[in-house]
C-alpha cells in the first residue's frame, strides 16, 4: 500500500508545535481527568465530621499531590537530558504545565479547605506561589522565544556582537582622514558605547547617554549646519553610526528577553526548593506527630 508523503509544511508544523498543544493536548486531558476524579471522590466519600487532610480521601489526595510535586520538580533535571520519542523535553514541559495546574484542585481538596498558621498551610501557600510564578513562566516561554527569533532575524547573539565589532572597525577606518572634533565623536562611539548595564538597564533595553547616539546626533548636526567638502565622508560615518544604532537596539532587546527568562527562574526555582522543604516538614509532621 502506497504511503502518503509528508509535506514540508506538515513537518514544520510538527517541529514548531507549542508545548501547550503537545500530543493534541494529551496532558491537558490527563490533568482534567485527574482533577475531575479528585472532585468526584471528594464529594462521594462521606468523611466525618467533614472532609479534611486526615481523612481517607484527604490522605489519598495528599499522596497524589506530594508525588506530583516531587515529579514535577524533576523538570530542571530533565532539561539537561533532552531525548527523542514520547518523553522528549516538549512533552515533559507540557506535562509539567498541565499537571502542575491540576494541583490547584487536588491539593486544595486535600486540605478540606482547612487553613491555619502552621506548616501545612505554609506548604500549600508555597505551592500556590510556585504555580502562580509558573503561570508567568508559561506566558514568557510562549511569547518571548518567538519575539527573540523575530528580533534576531536568524542571527545569534555572537553574530550580532560580531557585526557590531565589524562596524567599529569601519568607523575607525573612515575616521582616520578626519580632524577633531569628528575623530573624538567617532572614537567615543567605538570605545564608550555600552551594549548593556545593570539589571534595570537590561530589563528596559535602553542605555542612558548612549555614546553612539550622541556621536550620530553630532555628525548629523555638523552636516546640516553648513555645506562642507567633508559632507560625503560624514554621510558615510552617519550611515555606519545608524547601522550600529539599529544593531545595538536589536542586541539590547535580545538581552532584555534573556533577562526576563532568567529573572523568572530566580523566583520560580527558589520557591520550588522552599516548597519541597515545607512539603517534607508537612509529611514528617503528619506521620510522626499526628
Amino acid at each position: 500500500m502506497a504511503t502518503r508523503p509528508v509535506g514540508k509544511a506538515h513537518r514544520q508544523n510538527a517541529r514548531h508545535e507549542s508545548f501547550l498543544r503537545h500530543g493534541n493536548y494529551r496532558y491537558l486531558k490527563l490533568a482534567s481527568l485527574m482533577s475531575l476524579a479528585a472532585i468526584v471522590g471528594y464529594f462521594m466519600v462521606d468523611a466525618q465530621p467533614r472532609p479534611n487532610g486526615g481523612s481517607l480521601i484527604g490522605y489519598t489526595l495528599g499522596v497524589i499531590a506530594a508525588l506530583l510535586i516531587m515529579w514535577l520538580a524533576l523538570l530542571g533535571v530533565r532539561k539537561r537530558a533532552i531525548s527523542q520519542g514520547n518523553w522528549k523535553l516538549k512533552g515533559w514541559t507540557s506535562a509539567h504545565v498541565y499537571l502542575g495546574l491540576s494541583l490547584i484542585i487536588i491539593a486544595t481538596l486535600h486540605t478540606g479547605f482547612q487553613f491555619g498558621w502552621n506548616v501545612h498551610t505554609l506548604a500549600y501557600a508555597l505551592m500556590m506561589a510556585v504555580i502562580i510564578s509558573g503561570l508567568f513562566g508559561i506566558y514568557y516561554y510562549v511569547t518571548i522565544p518567538e519575539e527573540m527569533s523575530q528580533n534576531r532575524a536568524e542571527s545569534s547573539q555572537a553574530d550580532m556582537l560580531g557585526e557590531l565589532a565589524d562596524i567599529d572597525r569601519q568607523l575607525e577606518e573612515v575616521a582616520q582622514p578626519l580632524s577633531q572634533p569628528f575623530v573624538g565623536w567617532i572614537q567615543s562611539a567605538v570605545t564608550k558605547t555600552k551594549i548593556t548595564g545593570g539589571l534595570m538597564t537590561r530589563l528596559s533595553g535602553q542605555v542612558k547617554r548612549d555614546a553612539t547616539a550622541r556621536a550620530l546626533a553630532k555628525i548629523r548636526e555638523a552636516i546640516s549646519t553648513a555645506p562642507s567638502p567633508l559632507d560625503e565622508q560624514l554621510e558615510d560615518v552617519a550611515s555606519l553610526l545608524e547601522r550600529k544604532s539599529v544593531m545595538l537596539e536589536r542586541a539590547r532587546l535580545h538581552i532584555r528577553y534573556k533577562t526576563l527568562l532568567e529573572l523568572w527562574l530566580y523566583f520560580h526555582v527558589p520557591l520550588t526548593f522552599a516548597l519541597l522543604a515545607a512539603l517534607s516538614a508537612h509529611i514528617i509532621s503528619v506521620f510522626f506527630y499526628w
